[in-house]
């Protein structure tokens, strides 16, 4: 079982996106305050009811917090040592970003994205997982991280074998048919897979917790949007050409993690699978 980090992030956008089509919650433009008595939490201020499960997805929702900023109170490192993660999350000052527009990685968020799920699907979100997600694409041997109140974590440290994410790739490039039936639905694929950064200029693009990534091989550019996690761990999904690639690496905290990876796809797998030369 393969520790892939933050490539389960991916796996609450799918979730949150199988509970919206089975009608548990009503859309991503869903509230905070639909799911949370918000003034019993420190830092209260009125546009933290303003939140949307959308703007959880796409790392945009205007907390303090960026995983890339040590000084930050939200950083991901401050949530782990605490004994309720989600209250963590939500005790949190807002800033000025307006939610939406203003991208930061921002793991904790996508804790209360899980912990929305667990509270909104019958059963709890563990075993609606396994019966919707992972029964489905005949996965059975995986281990989720798990918070304090032990309930799955989604901020990632979901292990599965190689083989069983691909599969999760290859729903996506399925357009949500897995043998015949549809576990997810293709609107909310085409949703995920939307760069809502188009004007950010350090990165390619973010859709509801997928990367968007270019990759460059021969003289040709192939879209993918992708699972990333700390090691270099990725599940990468070709947008227009029949590809899906899953890495997974323990090159934990390096620098050149992802830069590896992005050699090993760039400079070796395209170009032997002749995608380079057409």
């Amino acid at each position: 079982l393969q520790d892939t980090r933050s490539v389960g992030k991916s796996f609450s956008s799918a979730l949150t996106g199988i509970a919206i089509q089975e009608g548990f919650l009503k859309s991503e433009e869903q509230s905070l305050r639909e799911f949370y008595d918000l003034k019993a939490f420190k830092n209260y201020s009125s546009k933290k009811e303003n939140v949307t499960i959308k703007s959880l997805l796409t790392m945009s929702s205007g907390f303090d917090g960026n995983d890339d900023n040590y000084e930050s109170p939200g950083n991901e490192e401050n949530m782990y040592p605490t004994d309720n993660w989600v209250k963590f999350t939500l005790d949190l000052p807002m800033t000025e970003n307006t939610i939406g527009k203003t991208w930061n990685y921002f793991t904790a968020g996508v804790v209360v994205s899980g912990d929305i799920l667990d509270k909104a699907v019958p059963g709890g979100l563990k075993s609606y997982a396994d019966q919707k997600l992972f029964q489905p694409l005949g996965i059975t041997d995986y281990q989720w991280q798990l918070t304090p109140q032990k309930k799955p974590s989604l901020a990632g440290g979901l292990r599965m074998k190689v083989l069983d994410f691909a599969r999760f790739g290859q729903l996506y490039k399925n357009n949500g048919v897995w043998n015949g039936k549809t576990i997810l639905d293709k609107v909310w694929i085409k949703k995920s897979f939307t760069n809502y950064f188009a004007d950010h200029k350090d990165f390619e693009g973010y859709g509801y917790l997928f990367w968007r990534k270019v990759y460059k091989a021969g003289n040709r550019n192939f879209e993918a949007y992708q699972c990333s996690g700390n090691g270099g761990n990725k599940i990468i999904v070709f947008t227009e050409i029949p590809v899906v690639i899953v890495i997974t690496a323990t090159a934990y905290n390096q620098p050149y993690a992802h830069s590896q990876a992005d050699k090993i796809v760039q400079e070796y797998l395209l170009p032997a699978l002749k995608m380079g030369n057409e």
